[in-house]
């Protein structure tokens, strides 16, 4: 793409992303952009766990989902490459977080460890097809072949060519335990690409097994579909196999995703398109007899929104999530009814979807990984709830985890907008620990979501709690996990420290809904980070004991400086040129500005000037919250040692505006001789 009012800048696109030239294509932009089209998705077993996938011309690539801090468990900046190659599965080892088997084209299989860096070649068959029509190559795997664990043997992994073969023994070997579960027509398996050149890397190998499914529920049920149009069952480990395949099931229909139900033995799904036959008809199919019987479930969906991947969630039966060419849709009903699932995400195809137990992840081909969090409100909404006369209402939040997520979601739905709103947090000793205003304004496109907290804010200036959205429908209010921050002032800046608030304590909570008076409550909890080990909840306690105290201690500094700056600003507002105020109300000022510097680094004018200007106590307090909340851990000496010394040290100063203050009634005195109005302590 070439811009039409400056040809210098340009844009060019390839199957590793894109690169922007600004200069004619003297010099081009690298490929650091969320572009990578992803063929299926695998979710780690670490908590938080990683997205993995095969890239289009790349590496594969797993990368965390949240949460950690450092450079990341696995190492790399956005994760690392997990052997395979651009098109496979990645298949993480459920016993092992460091071992990942990962496919590529030519049926190309690796066992990767992570721990010592070594991928070895499992390839079932490692005959390397390049250049072979289908029909030649003894064992058709595809470009993108499954690659799968079984949920009752976690020693057990199957990947499939035409067939479906299995190792206990983590590739060393492998055994078929199935015939060939393809159409395999000959028509199909003849050279692909001519006249002048053939093009037979992998990718055009026909007649496989596309789809694979190891039943959650029922040891020994495996389900398998074909890039051909067959589906087939076992119930007895692979001894004998079913072809299954819906009579309604337009020929060759490529089986992209088979997903036995989390819920009900016997029930599965079943999407595929047609898009190589210029058919791009919605395909999906429901069965819960084993496939004797099957029913449509694409009613509804437009006529062209070509399918990849269906999943049903895992807590709530007949939730189902649709992956398709353009987004994401949702059923209430099994399929019944379809509900488009977008939110902000980009019209892309959406190759493969998992479910955790509060996400919906989400592999895109073409703009990464997407991860649709706290998805517990889907768990709640009713079935045709949209045609009733829907309630405002207050959901169940999920669960949070200290360390790992950024904020507890609440979410609501109100069914207009309301004169006033409240969200509320409750401790589990029923104090209120915070209370956000409704706001009518909605938040422009590129803010953060209601409730979010700036981790980078610098304190420079109280910008108040964060509000609740108050507009008709779906609102999203994310408290931090967060008690109230201390006590700020206009113009203020810290060095040291972020005024955020105190980090919860892990326990249970209430989330409250006021609106127009009218309260509703959900309850929730708050965890410790798993991946901490050795600390006590007595240690936790103390943790948040102290920094409490030391943000109580700062709120109290930060009061006098208000009070301070309020005593001066009564006095400078009456006075004016040929009166002077009287000197007692000068000496006052003097006395109360010395306790305001001690306290306070009152020659801060931007966040550089601490640097020549040394930080004073109220800063200094600030800080030792950083120190304290660093880890999950009890105190150290020190931050107890400092504390006490600081805490001293404004004592002092504190004791000195009391004295200072006595003479406040004498100061007022002299301002009432003179004429000018007393300053009042507010």
């Amino acid at each position: 793409w070439i811009a039409a009012d400056d040809n210098n800048r340009m844009v060019q696109a390839n199957d590793g992303g894109a690169n922007v030239s600004v200069n004619g294509g003297a010099s081009w932009t690298k490929q650091t952009f969320p572009t990578a089209q992803i063929y299926r998705l695998g979710l780690t077993a670490h908590k938080p766990y990683y997205a993995c996938g095969g890239q289009q011309d790349n590496s594969t690539i797993c990368v965390p989902s949240r949460g950690w801090g450092h450079e990341n468990a696995l190492g790399g900046l956005y994760g690392i490459a997990v052997g395979g190659g651009e098109s496979g599965y990645v298949a993480p080892d459920p016993r092992n977080p460091d071992i990942f088997y990962s496919g590529s084209y030519g049926g190309l299989l690796t066992r990767y460890d992570h721990r010592t860096g070594q991928s070895r070649a499992i390839t079932v068959r490692p005959d390397n097809p390049m250049g072979y029509s289908a029909g030649d190559i003894a064992e058709r795997f595809q470009w993108t072949f499954p690659i799968v664990f079984d949920p009752h043997a976690p020693g057990t992994l199957y990947a499939a060519s035409q067939h479906v073969w299995r190792s206990r023994n983590e590739g060393q070997s492998w055994e078929r335990i199935s015939p060939d579960l393809s159409a395999h027509d000959p028509a199909t398996l003849g050279p692909s690409g001519g006249p002048i050149t053939r093009d037979q890397t992998g990718v055009e190998t026909y007649a496989a097994v596309f789809a694979l499914a190891p039943s959650r529920l029922e040891p020994g049920v495996i389900w398998a579909g074909s890039d051909d149009g067959l589906v087939h069952i076992t119930r007895n480990g692979g001894r004998t196999w079913a072809n299954i395949t819906p009579p309604a099931l337009p020929k060759f229909t490529k089986i992209t995703t088979i997903e036995d139900s989390p819920h009900s033995p016997g029930t599965a799904y079943v999407v595929g398109h047609r898009f190589l036959m210029d058919d791009f008809t919605p395909i999906a199919w429901k069965t819960g007899d084993y496939g004797k019987t099957w029913t449509q479930i694409s009613a509804g969906l437009p006529a062209d929104e070509m399918l990849r991947s269906v999943r049903e969630d895992i807590k709530r039966p007949g939730l189902l999530y649709l992956g398709s060419e353009r987004g994401v849709w949702a059923s209430f009903d099994s399929g019944s009814n379809w509900n488009k699932l977008q939110a902000n995400l980009p019209a892309v195809q959406v190759s493969d979807l998992a479910v955790t137990d509060h996400d919906l992840v989400i592999a895109t081909h073409g703009r990464s990984f997407w991860v649709m969090d706290n998805i517990d409100v889907l768990r709640q909404v009713s079935p045709g709830s949209s045609a009733a006369k829907p309630e405002t209402r207050l959901f169940a939040p999920a669960g949070a985890v200290r360390g790992v997520d950024a904020g507890v979601a609440i979410d609501y739905y109100l069914a207009a907008a309301p004169r006033t709103l409240a969200v509320e947090i409750v401790g589990a000793g029923g104090a209120v620990i915070q209370r956000f205003a409704g706001k009518a304004e909605e938040p422009k496109k590129d803010d953060k979501p209601a409730g979010d907290e700036d981790d980078d804010d610098d304190g420079d200036a109280p910008k108040g709690p964060p509000t609740a959205a108050m507009k008709a429908g779906i609102n999203r209010f994310t408290w931090a996990m967060r008690h109230p921050g201390f006590t700020a002032f206009d113009g203020m800046i810290l060095w040291s420290s972020r005024n955020r608030g105190v980090l919860a304590l892990p326990g249970d909570y209430t989330a409250r809904l006021v609106v127009d008076g009218k309260v509703q409550q959900q309850g929730f909890a708050i965890t410790r980070d798993p991946r901490v080990t050795g600390v006590s909840a007595a240690d936790l306690q103390a943790r948040f004991d102290l920094a409490q105290a030391v943000s109580a201690r700062v709120s109290a500094a930060n009061a006098a400086v208000v009070l301070v700056r309020d005593l001066r600003a009564q006095a400078q507002q009456q006075a004016r040129p040929g009166k002077l105020l009287p000197v007692p109300v000068s000496a006052l000022l003097g006395r109360l500005a010395a306790v305001e510097a001690e306290i306070y680094q009152v020659s801060n004018q931007s966040r550089q000037d601490p640097l020549n200007y040394p930080i004073k106590l109220n800063d200094k307090l600030a800080g030792l919250i950083g120190v304290i909340e660093s880890a999950d851990a009890a105190p150290t000496d020190g931050a107890r040692s400092v504390f006490a010394a600081l805490s001293a040290q404004l004592a002092v100063q504190l004791q000195a505006l009391d004295t200072a203050l006595a003479d406040l009634p004498a100061a007022n005195a002299a301002l009432k001789a003179a004429g000018f109005k007393p300053l009042v302590r507010r």
